[in-house]
């Protein structure tokens, strides 16, 4: 595995002032030797241009966010990230690669969730080199090699986890997107190693049921949503009822017996659980006629 280096370039400034006046000085050779027909001043000028201009391609620029990779035949010769004018061996192949961070959204996978519901699913993930070396030479093409492994692990994920959690403290991909981000940035950290790349950011752009089974599951939806409160209005109005029978006793209000208890715990939670409005009938004799 190829790691980064860094190398030391020389400042370019100041070759470039020196190859500027070499270049002048070859053109005055070879004016001096036209003018006074001397093949050697001549022959001197040529040379001198001709070695300078080849020194010219040694001068290169980095910008800021940006490394340059050295390579000499082939061989990784180090990494360049200050920024401004340097010059190395003219004879060095240097490929730009960016430090900037990127990001993508990757498409819209179909996958099944932990219980083979199938989902649709896609994420954000924002990324940028950090070792320029394994971002060259160990994978063919970085931002391939990124988006591809991104949907690898967003559908490894998705598997891992119910749409809905059906339990409480259950991880699910719509109530706990902050942990699901997390684990997502974790698989990713671990694939992207190997090529030099670091996780900013990821997260879960888009999730949905298929369209095959959104109907069905939002009419599951709204009867679990149903259920829970029905729980909650149940729980309630036992704990009024409970609440009444003891204020009525402790003030003396009534002296209920089993049934006449019975009657009014049924017609208060009749009351109170129903989904329409009361209709009171008026008693005019006793509870006990």
């Amino acid at each position: 595995m190829t790691r980064e280096f860094l190398r030391k370039a020389a400042p370019g400034l100041p070759v470039l002032f020196i190859l500027i006046a070499a270049l002048a000085g070859g053109a005055w050779f070879i004016y001096n030797g036209i003018s006074q027909r001397s093949f050697l001043s001549a022959a001197i000028g040529v040379l001198i241009m001709l070695v300078d201009l080849v020194m010219f391609a040694g001068l290169f620029t980095v910008e800021p966010n940006e490394a340059k990779v050295l390579q000499l035949f082939g061989t990784y010769k180090g990494t360049v990230r200050q920024q401004g004018l340097f010059f190395a061996n003219p004879f060095f192949t240097k490929k730009r690669i960016t430090l900037r961070a990127r990001n993508f959204e990757t498409t819209r996978l179909k996958v099944n969730d932990k219980h083979s519901n199938p989902v649709e699913i896609a994420a954000i993930v924002v990324w940028r080199v950090i070792d320029s070396a394994e971002a060259l030479f160990e994978v063919e093409n970085v931002e391939t090699y990124v988006m591809t492994q991104s949907e690898s692990a967003l559908r490894a994920l998705a598997t891992k986890y119910p749409y809905d959690a059906h339990q409480e403290g259950e991880v699910s991909l719509s109530v706990n997107p902050d942990e699901i981000a997390q684990n997502l940035s974790i698989q990713l950290t671990e694939r992207f190693a190997k090529a030099g790349v670091e996780v900013i950011e990821s997260r879960v752009s888009h999730l949905a049921y298929a369209p095959e089974i959104a109907g069905v599951m939002l009419q599951r939806q709204q009867a679990s949503a149903m259920i829970a409160a029905r729980t909650k209005i149940v729980e309630g109005a036992v704990g009024m009822v409970d609440m009444a029978l003891q204020m009525v006793e402790e003030r003396g209000m009534a002296k209920l017996d089993g049934d006449r208890r019975a009657a009014m715990i049924s017609n208060l939670l009749v009351v109170l659980c129903g989904d329409r409005n009361a209709q009171p009938v008026l008693n005019t004799g006793t509870i006990y006629q």
